[in-house]
């Protein structure tokens, strides 16, 4: 058996070759990541584009009357420094849906919501809207306790439910912000 000594430039090229291999997986790794961005974006547009779908007649059916749709509604107000963006809202003279959507819903999105929900009653009574604010959380994927949780805030819960979009109502009234 014969060994091959290797001299301090053999090691040297060795390191270089692994350096250029780490640069080129890290390439690699950061062009799927954008990929796999690009792809959970599509995927939140198509879920809230399935809501958005049904859900103005389906809370017309429940006596809301809206008769403006607004997705992806921004709000802010510069004095308060409050700003942020309602998924879907829907509107009308006397009552505004603000609706979070989201592919795979959370209670933290729930909670989210809800810190959307008072910044947005902020701008509103800082313009004079004296409308009343209910809000809806839905997605494609809703768990259980999820659901649980979103309807025990008041809020409803939209979800979808194969070709159709359900609306589960809190218990009692809704929560008015």
């Amino acid at each position: 058996m014969t060994t091959q000594q290797l001299t301090n430039e053999d090691i040297r090229e060795m390191f270089r070759e692994i350096g250029r291999k780490q640069e080129e997986t890290s390439r690699l790794i950061d062009r799927i990541a954008k990929e796999n961005a690009k792809l959970g974006d599509r995927l939140g547009e198509l879920v809230q584009a399935m809501v958005e779908g049904g859900i103005k007649r389906i809370f017309n059916n429940l006596g809301y009357e809206f008769d403006v749709i607004n997705p992806k509604h921004n709000f802010g107000n510069k004095a308060l420094n409050v700003y942020g963006e309602i998924d879907i809202l829907l509107e009308n003279g006397d009552f505004a849906l603000l609706v979070e959507v989201k592919t795979n819903l959370s209670v933290d999105d729930v909670k989210k919501h809800k810190k959307k929900l008072k910044d947005f009653r902020l701008v509103a009574d800082a313009k004079n809207d004296k409308r009343q604010f209910i809000a809806a959380v839905g997605g494609g994927v809703v768990k259980k306790n999820v659901q649980e949780f979103a309807l025990k805030q008041g809020m409803f819960v939209v979800q979808q439910s194969g070709e159709n979009v359900e609306v589960f109502a809190p218990k009692g009234k809704p929560r008015i912000w």
